[in-house]
């Protein structure tokens, strides 16, 4: 058994490396160092020598064995740790930026492309399977409230058994074959319609079959404080202070 594409993996990792950067180190294309990966490609001995030469691994251990962290760090295996504490281990959850938007939607489905996308580190329910979206477009944003552009919003999926328990007027993101959309789910039928927050965005009507994912919205982060003031609010404080000068008057 060759640990090769398992200790690649785990090189990539420490160094901080894509899948991009590193297969450009090495005169490789993304694809093929994703097979490796993988384990559905056997690497050429000359690109084995050229990793292992460049990062003091030895061909034997980088085969044979499962690296460890401390030895791609450099560190002594035997180095006590000084004093023991407790964390809390939150999951990771992958964010599509605007920069990697495009290449989600042809490589969705790439266990190690969602590995190289920014994480962030959140108390959610560790159980789930969450993704991060920044907000890139006005799609949400009515008389300059809403979801804006740099907002980022972070959804639980649905899986595609429970897509029509999905209720009418959720926040979702959704992936088609034409793109990423973060709308108000309503369901009619076979077809689900999109709509936008902002009114002067039409509707988009997609066959519900067309659906790659689908992500429950559950928590939003905005790039400001929120207003929580509202025009029904500050009516509602109105009557409560005019019914108190009343019962003062009785």
């Amino acid at each position: 058994m060759s640990y090769f594409g398992k200790n690649i993996r785990k090189i990539r990792n420490v160094k901080k490396l894509s899948q991009q950067a590193f297969a450009e180190m090495f005169e490789l294309k993304r694809g093929t160092l994703g097979a490796y990966e993988e384990e559905r490609s056997e690497p050429r001995i000359e690109t084995i020598i050229k990793i292992a030469n460049y990062f003091s691994i030895t061909i034997d251990d980088l085969l044979t064995k499962e690296l460890t962290v401390n030895k791609l760090l450099k560190f002594k295996e035997d180095l006590p740790l000084q004093g023991t504490f407790e964390k809390d281990d939150f999951p990771k959850v992958p964010c599509i930026v605007p920069a990697s938007e495009q290449d989600y939607i042809r490589y969705y489905d790439k266990p190690h492309f969602i590995e190289d996308l920014p994480c962030l580190c959140l108390p959610v329910d560790p159980n789930g399977t969450f993704r991060g979206f920044v907000i890139s477009n006005e799609d949400n944003v009515e008389n300059e409230r809403g979801l804006r552009p740099k907002d980022v919003v972070i959804g639980e999926r649905v899986q595609a058994e429970n897509f029509l328990k999905t209720e009418n007027g959720s926040l979702i993101l959704t992936l088609v074959k034409e793109g990423l959309y973060l709308r108000k789910f309503y369901l009619f039928g076979d077809k689900i319609t999109l709509k936008a927050t902002n009114n002067n965005i039409k509707d988009t009507v997609i066959p519900l079959a067309e659906v790659k994912e689908l992500w429950l919205i559950k928590y939003t982060f905005l790039q400001r404080l929120p207003d929580n003031a509202s025009a029904l609010a500050n009516k509602l404080d109105y009557l409560e202070q005019e019914f108190k000068k009343l019962r003062e008057q009785l």
